[in-house]
């Protein structure tokens, strides 16, 4: 990671635990490289959870992305984090709303929650 890098981590997961899951996964790798951000990206599909995020990451990361449309797995290892949430149909329609949310936390630090709807 680079001295200009920010360092984020996300899940994602969707009803079915398919396409909405790896595709919003996606996007995010997308959108951060454009944005010059580190991410971890976490998974929970339809075949368990890929990429799991550890404590410390979590705790390094300057903002957690949990972009979903289910109640997680072990999502109270993120009750300390400053989080942007979203839906995963909101997020693949209108990524922007999410970018803009992230740049709240990151560059206002009064902010610790985002909920993107």
């Amino acid at each position: 990671m680079s001295s200009t890098e920010r360092n984020l981590v996300a899940v994602t997961a969707c009803v079915s635990g398919v396409a909405h899951t790896y595709m919003a996964a996606e996007r995010l790798e997308k959108i951060c490289q454009q944005e010059n951000w580190s991410i971890q990206i976490e998974t929970q599909g339809a075949l368990g959870i890929d990429n799991p995020l550890t404590d410390q990451r979590i705790r390094h990361a300057e903002v957690v992305l949990l972009i979903t449309d289910i109640e997680l797995n072990g999502a109270e290892r993120f009750g300390q984090s400053r989080c942007v949430t979203s839906r995963t149909t909101l997020f693949l329609s209108d990524p922007t709303k999410v970018v803009n949310a992230v740049r709240k936390l990151l560059y206002a630090p009064e902010k610790t929650r985002v909920i993107v709807s």
